[in-house]
């Protein structure tokens, strides 16, 4: 009759074909991929060096001889001397130190880790034989990796500020390119940095996802991602290619020296989170696209 359940060898199934009680959303919950992630020795390296990094900048000052003449007082000296003026000071720096680089391989490494490193394992097939929708299997693990960097981002920035004014004391926000700010404004200054960054580092995100979707080596997607944002930096150097500048994706990744100025300059903010949130939605959209398509045979 239609409309009613089957009985089979297996047990009763719905109108539709599936096992009664199945609900593709209650498979593969957020917090257990989570967990299961937070156990990986990757995840565990990577989150506690956010936390130790501030903690080596820190002796490092200590062990500093400072006023050495003999080098010369160039640009970064004159940041160590910022740096060591107050607690969010040190946390501008400490931001500054690690935007361009060691966060770009920390995105990479939770996003573009995340489905390949199924593959590689031999675990995907068995994932989706459970089955996990295809679609929920990545959205979750998108999710997953991106809340592990979102926490990279925030243990850095904590760290520093507590380890920083613990050391260096509550002092005023000051900066090359801005007058001295007040604690309670620099602070909400260095917050609007961080979601500046947790918003171009969502095109690392994207691209390193989109790697995980199509390559079985999550080494190959990880360094893939790395080494893609770093040539589109090298390119973005290159002043000949004039107004084609503007579309890399790195064009505006220091945009985010504007909002510590005075006043605040939000022009290239905004056009780098348009630029970001573009690129991220056209990676995670072909990754999509393609693992819905592709066999699984690993």
């Amino acid at each position: 009759m239609a409309g009613s359940s089957v009985e089979t060898p297996l047990g009763v199934t719905d109108p539709a074909g599936a096992a009664r009680g199945y609900r593709p959303s209650a498979t593969m919950p957020f917090a257990a991929e989570f967990r299961r992630q937070a156990s990986r020795r990757r995840t565990q390296l990577a989150l506690g060096f956010m936390v130790l990094l501030p903690l080596i900048i820190l002796v490092a000052f200590q062990f500093d001889s400072g006023g050495d003449d003999d080098n010369g007082r160039n640009e970064f000296s004159s940041l160590v001397d910022l740096a060591t003026s107050g607690g969010l000071n040190f946390t501008l720096f400490s931001i500054f130190v690690s935007a361009s680089f060691l966060l770009v391989v920390v995105v990479a490494l939770f996003c573009g880790d995340t489905v390949a490193s199924e593959a590689s394992w031999g675990s995907l097939r068995y994932l989706l034989a459970i089955p996990v929708p295809r679609a929920r299997l990545l959205t979750v693990k998108l999710v997953v990796a991106l809340a592990y960097s979102g926490l990279a981002l925030l243990l850095l920035a904590g760290t520093a500020l507590l380890a920083g004014t613990l050391r260096y004391g509550w002092s005023p926000l000051r900066s090359t390119v801005a007058a001295e700010l007040e604690p309670t404004e620099g602070l909400l200054r260095l917050l609007a940095v961080l979601g500046y960054l947790a918003v171009v580092l969502l095109v690392v995100a994207g691209l390193a996802f989109l790697l995980s979707v199509i390559t079985d080596a999550a080494l190959g997607a990880v360094g893939g991602a790395v080494l893609l944002w770093i040539l589109s930096s090298i390119l973005d150097q290159i002043t000949a290619l004039g107004a084609v500048r503007d579309f890399l994706p790195t064009h505006f990744s220091t945009a985010w020296l504007g909002l510590l100025s005075t006043p605040v300059q939000t022009d290239d903010v905004v056009r780098g989170c348009i630029s970001a949130i573009s690129y991220a939605t056209l990676f995670w959209g072909l990754a999509f696209w393609r693992f819905t398509r592709k066999d699984i045979t690993s």
